[in-house]
Protein backbone atom coordinates (compact mmCIF):
# COMPACT_ATOMS: atom_id res chain seq x y z
CA UNK A 1 0.00 0.00 0.00
CA UNK A 2 1.01 3.57 -0.66
CA UNK A 3 0.87 6.44 1.83
CA UNK A 4 0.96 9.96 0.43
CA UNK A 5 0.38 13.52 1.53
CA UNK A 6 -3.17 14.71 0.80
CA UNK A 7 -3.83 17.66 -1.52
CA UNK A 8 -6.65 20.20 -1.48
CA UNK A 9 -8.22 18.34 -4.41
CA UNK A 10 -8.70 15.42 -1.96
CA UNK A 11 -10.92 17.49 0.33
CA UNK A 12 -14.25 16.00 -0.90
CA UNK A 13 -12.95 12.48 -0.20
CA UNK A 14 -11.64 13.50 3.21
CA UNK A 15 -15.06 14.90 4.12
CA UNK A 16 -16.71 11.72 2.88
CA UNK A 17 -14.40 9.63 5.09
CA UNK A 18 -15.78 11.55 8.05
CA UNK A 19 -19.47 11.29 7.06
CA UNK A 20 -19.15 7.58 6.18
CA UNK A 21 -17.49 6.89 9.52
CA UNK A 22 -20.22 8.81 11.36
CA UNK A 23 -22.90 6.62 9.72
CA UNK A 24 -21.02 3.45 10.61
CA UNK A 25 -20.49 4.62 14.20
CA UNK A 26 -24.17 5.55 14.53
CA UNK A 27 -25.10 2.00 13.50
CA UNK A 28 -22.86 0.81 16.35
CA UNK A 29 -24.76 3.03 18.78
CA UNK A 30 -22.37 5.96 19.23
CA UNK A 31 -22.81 9.59 18.26
CA UNK A 32 -19.08 10.02 17.65
CA UNK A 33 -18.41 12.37 14.74
CA UNK A 34 -22.13 12.98 14.23
CA UNK A 35 -21.50 16.72 13.86
CA UNK A 36 -19.90 17.53 10.50
CA UNK A 37 -16.30 18.66 10.81
CA UNK A 38 -15.68 22.10 9.28
CA UNK A 39 -14.17 21.74 5.82
CA UNK A 40 -11.94 24.77 6.38
CA UNK A 41 -10.26 23.04 9.36
CA UNK A 42 -9.46 19.98 7.24
CA UNK A 43 -8.29 22.22 4.38
CA UNK A 44 -5.92 24.06 6.76
CA UNK A 45 -4.45 20.72 7.90
CA UNK A 46 -4.05 19.65 4.26
CA UNK A 47 -2.27 22.91 3.44
CA UNK A 48 0.02 22.38 6.45
CA UNK A 49 1.02 18.95 5.06
CA UNK A 50 -0.48 17.10 8.04
CA UNK A 51 -3.10 14.93 6.27
CA UNK A 52 -2.24 11.62 4.66
CA UNK A 53 -4.04 9.15 2.41
CA UNK A 54 -3.45 5.43 2.10
CA UNK A 55 -4.16 3.68 -1.21
CA UNK A 56 -3.79 0.09 -2.38
CA UNK A 57 -2.26 1.40 -5.63
CA UNK A 58 -1.75 4.68 -7.46
CA UNK A 59 -5.00 4.21 -9.37
CA UNK A 60 -7.19 3.11 -6.47
CA UNK A 61 -9.46 5.20 -4.29
CA UNK A 62 -8.08 6.03 -0.83
CA UNK A 63 -8.57 3.23 1.69
CA UNK A 64 -7.83 5.35 4.77
CA UNK A 65 -6.74 8.73 6.06
CA UNK A 66 -4.95 10.10 9.09
CA UNK A 67 -3.91 13.54 10.30
CA UNK A 68 -0.62 13.77 12.16
CA UNK A 69 0.68 16.99 13.65
CA UNK A 70 2.72 18.53 16.45
CA UNK A 71 -0.20 19.74 18.55
CA UNK A 72 -3.51 18.50 19.76
CA UNK A 73 -6.70 20.35 18.88
CA UNK A 74 -6.70 23.70 20.74
CA UNK A 75 -9.87 22.87 22.68
CA UNK A 76 -8.14 19.72 24.00
CA UNK A 77 -4.83 21.35 24.91
CA UNK A 78 -5.74 21.56 28.60
CA UNK A 79 -6.22 17.78 28.78
CA UNK A 80 -2.45 17.45 28.65
CA UNK A 81 -0.35 18.62 31.60
CA UNK A 82 2.23 21.38 31.12
CA UNK A 83 4.95 18.74 31.53
CA UNK A 84 3.36 16.54 28.84
CA UNK A 85 2.93 19.49 26.48
CA UNK A 86 6.65 20.27 26.85
CA UNK A 87 7.66 16.79 25.66
CA UNK A 88 8.20 16.30 21.91
CA UNK A 89 5.20 14.42 20.52
CA UNK A 90 3.11 13.95 17.41
CA UNK A 91 -0.68 13.74 17.70
CA UNK A 92 -2.92 11.40 15.70
CA UNK A 93 -6.25 12.84 14.56
CA UNK A 94 -9.09 11.71 12.31
CA UNK A 95 -7.77 8.20 11.66
CA UNK A 96 -10.42 6.69 9.41
CA UNK A 97 -10.43 3.44 7.46
CA UNK A 98 -12.96 2.89 4.69
CA UNK A 99 -15.22 0.02 5.75
CA UNK A 100 -14.23 -1.97 2.63
CA UNK A 101 -10.74 -2.13 4.13
CA UNK A 102 -11.79 -2.56 7.77
CA UNK A 103 -10.83 -5.56 9.86
CA UNK A 104 -7.53 -6.32 8.11
CA UNK A 105 -5.10 -4.47 10.39
CA UNK A 106 -4.77 -1.32 8.30
CA UNK A 107 -5.44 0.99 11.27
CA UNK A 108 -2.64 -0.63 13.26
CA UNK A 109 -0.23 -0.28 10.35
CA UNK A 110 -1.15 3.41 10.05
CA UNK A 111 -0.44 3.88 13.77
CA UNK A 112 2.92 2.12 13.31
CA UNK A 113 3.72 4.45 10.40
CA UNK A 114 2.72 7.46 12.53
CA UNK A 115 4.93 6.27 15.40
CA UNK A 116 7.81 5.71 12.99
CA UNK A 117 7.34 9.19 11.52
CA UNK A 118 7.21 10.67 15.02
CA UNK A 119 10.46 8.93 15.98
CA UNK A 120 12.16 10.13 12.77
CA UNK A 121 11.19 13.68 13.74
CA UNK A 122 12.68 13.31 17.21
CA UNK A 123 9.40 12.98 19.07
CA UNK A 124 9.26 10.93 22.25
CA UNK A 125 5.53 10.15 22.05
CA UNK A 126 2.72 9.35 19.67
CA UNK A 127 -0.45 10.70 21.29
CA UNK A 128 -4.16 10.75 20.66
CA UNK A 129 -7.51 11.53 22.15
CA UNK A 130 -10.68 9.52 21.70
CA UNK A 131 -14.39 9.98 22.13
CA UNK A 132 -14.93 9.64 25.87
CA UNK A 133 -17.83 7.18 25.65
CA UNK A 134 -16.42 4.97 22.85
CA UNK A 135 -15.05 2.17 25.04
CA UNK A 136 -14.50 -0.14 22.06
CA UNK A 137 -12.16 2.44 20.56
CA UNK A 138 -10.33 2.75 23.88
CA UNK A 139 -9.78 -1.03 23.92
CA UNK A 140 -8.53 -0.90 20.34
CA UNK A 141 -5.95 1.78 21.12
CA UNK A 142 -4.74 -0.10 24.22
CA UNK A 143 -4.35 -3.22 22.02
CA UNK A 144 -2.25 -1.04 19.69
CA UNK A 145 0.17 -0.27 22.52
CA UNK A 146 -1.23 3.00 23.81
CA UNK A 147 -1.26 3.69 27.53
CA UNK A 148 -4.42 5.38 28.78
CA UNK A 149 -3.34 8.41 30.81
CA UNK A 150 -6.69 9.76 31.95
CA UNK A 151 -10.22 10.66 30.97
CA UNK A 152 -11.62 14.08 31.72
CA UNK A 153 -14.63 14.32 33.99
CA UNK A 154 -15.83 17.46 32.19
CA UNK A 155 -19.26 16.50 30.79
CA UNK A 156 -18.88 19.07 28.00
CA UNK A 157 -15.73 17.39 26.64
CA UNK A 158 -16.72 14.58 24.29
CA UNK A 159 -13.18 13.61 23.22
CA UNK A 160 -11.49 13.53 26.59
CA UNK A 161 -9.94 10.04 26.72
CA UNK A 162 -6.19 10.56 26.18
CA UNK A 163 -3.41 8.08 25.60
CA UNK A 164 0.14 7.83 24.33
CA UNK A 165 2.74 5.28 23.29
CA UNK A 166 6.46 5.70 22.68
CA UNK A 167 7.43 6.93 19.23
CA UNK A 168 9.49 4.12 17.74
CA UNK A 169 11.08 3.43 14.39
CA UNK A 170 9.33 0.28 13.21
CA UNK A 171 8.60 -1.40 9.90
CA UNK A 172 5.10 -0.55 8.68
CA UNK A 173 5.12 -1.95 5.16
CA UNK A 174 3.92 1.19 3.36
CA UNK A 175 5.45 2.66 0.24
CA UNK A 176 5.93 6.04 1.94
CA UNK A 177 5.54 8.81 -0.64
CA UNK A 178 4.84 11.56 1.86
CA UNK A 179 6.57 14.90 1.91
CA UNK A 180 9.72 15.00 4.02
CA UNK A 181 9.24 15.05 7.79
CA UNK A 182 9.44 18.39 9.53
CA UNK A 183 11.09 18.56 12.91
CA UNK A 184 9.31 20.11 15.85
CA UNK A 185 9.40 23.90 15.66
CA UNK A 186 9.85 24.10 11.89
Amino acid sequence: MIIETARLTDLPRLLRFRSDAAKWLAALGTDQWSAPFPADHIAASVQAGEVFLIRASEESEPAATVTLDHTTDPELWDLWTPEERAEPALYVHKLTVDRQHGGCGLGGRILDWAGDRAARQGARWLRLDAWTTNTQLHKYYVQQGFEHLRTTTDPDEVSGWIAQRPALRVPHGFDDRTLPCRSRGQ
